[in-house]
């Protein structure tokens, strides 16, 4: 079994200090399942503020790019501007559920998970990413030769 790095479980340990979070705001996401890139721009939202603010007033997302908020279990689009495709997660970065073109004014919830990527909508169907895939994160900068 992969352990996580706490910046991703969100378990603070006395081996890394408390700015790896910050470091490591914008991740890359793989769903290793599938070899495809969900993200390669994904902000990471694993605090008070940024957990509430979501998305909200923005206009939309560009391809590559989204939000992983953490913890979560419910989101709601109310006052959003676009449709998001969004991706429910277990502890171990295993897709519990989908939802697809969620568009504005709606609220989708997964009791099972305890994250959820919002991503550009089309995002799931363009992956092929399916219920039970496996997501690998890493820092957006190690990958900066890919984009």
């Amino acid at each position: 079994m992969m352990t996580l790095p706490s910046w991703i479980s969100g378990r603070r340990t006395t081996a890394a200090p408390k700015s790896s979070a910050a470091e490591h705001s914008v991740l890359h996401v793989m769903n290793r399942t599938r070899a495809s890139v969900l993200a390669s721009q994904l902000e990471l939202a694993n605090h008070g503020p940024s957990r509430r603010k979501g998305l909200l007033g923005r206009d939309g997302l560009s391809p590559g790019t989204g939000l992983w908020i953490k913890p979560c279990e419910a989101v709601h689009t109310i006052g959003m501007r676009f449709a998001i495709d969004l991706v429910y997660l277990d502890r171990k970065q295993r897709v519990r559920k989908l939802r697809s073109n969620v568009p504005p004014w709606r609220l989708s919830a997964c009791l099972t998970a305890h994250s959820v990527i919002e991503l550009p909508a089309g995002t799931i169907r363009d992956t092929q990413t399916e219920r039970g895939d496996t997501l690998e994160f890493s820092p957006a900068s190690s990958h900066k030769s890919e984009m």
